[in-house]
């Protein structure tokens, strides 16, 4: 788990759109053939975060916003992975200032990966973001293969959650369950939604019950838990 970055709130109070197109080239890359094909398109990437900054998200609805941001991390996160591929890491963290490195500036700000995710997006409060963000290796979530968009955004949400805890995020251990490390680091933002962000640890139990409209049907109740390891293998793979 790393450390909250101080940034500025997010205060989205607009009605524009953001067109997505670029990245949704790089995540159809990713699905059919893996990391390979996207370095082969990385320029496409380059450009769709170099025209990002050319965007103030507070400038657009809550939605659109909240889209946004999502597609930016996830861009930042299958630059990173495809960096690491290319110096032949065996994982993102051996790349130097992986998550804490300013990769682009937004509205004078300029931001790192974490700084992204914990500054802007989580301050949303919609937990369900954790199932939709990716960090290149083998315990993160799938990323999607289309962009995030503001019409249909909590839709696309609860697909990632499901398809995050039927991929592995959620698994049967005799009467126990088996979850993903991430609802250890970040469970308070499902149960206190209303106070994200926060690392205020809670009941693996509570936790669960949380989870429970995402948990598959053969996983629901209420189970003893416990957590996964987390994998920081190099792999990042769209679904």
């Amino acid at each position: 788990m790393r450390v909250l970055t101080v940034t500025r709130r997010p205060s989205p109070q607009g009605s524009g759109s953001v067109d997505h197109g670029p990245l949704a080239s790089a995540l159809e890359a990713l699905a059919e053939d893996g990391l390979e094909s996207v370095a082969a398109q990385v320029t496409v990437l380059d450009g769709y975060i170099e025209a990002a900054q050319g965007i103030d998200p507070d400038r657009l609805s809550v939605s659109e916003s909240l889209a946004y941001w999502l597609n930016l991390y996830n861009a930042g996160a299958i630059r990173l992975a495809v960096t690491a591929a290319q110096l032949e890491h065996s994982s993102v963290l051996r790349v130097p200032g992986a998550f804490g490195k300013a990769f682009v500036a937004v509205a004078g700000e300029n931001l790192s990966l974490d700084a992204i995710e914990h500054g802007k997006i989580r301050r949303f409060g919609d937990p369900r973001i954790h199932g939709a963000l990716v960090c290149g290796s083998v315990s993160c979530p799938t990323v999607r293969s289309q962009p995030y968009t503001g019409v249909g955004l909590s839709q696309q949400l609860d697909d990632q959650m499901r398809v995050f805890l039927e991929g592995g995020g959620a698994a049967g251990d005799g009467e126990a369950i088996l979850l993903s490390r991430v609802f250890l680091w970040f469970g308070a933002d499902f149960v206190r939604p209303g106070r994200m962000p926060t690392f205020i640890p809670t009941r693996s139990r509570s936790v669960l019950r949380a989870l429970q409209a995402w948990v598959p049907e053969d996983l629901k109740g209420d189970r003893h838990v416990r957590f996964q390891s987390y994998d920081w293998g190099l792999r990042c793979a769209a679904s």
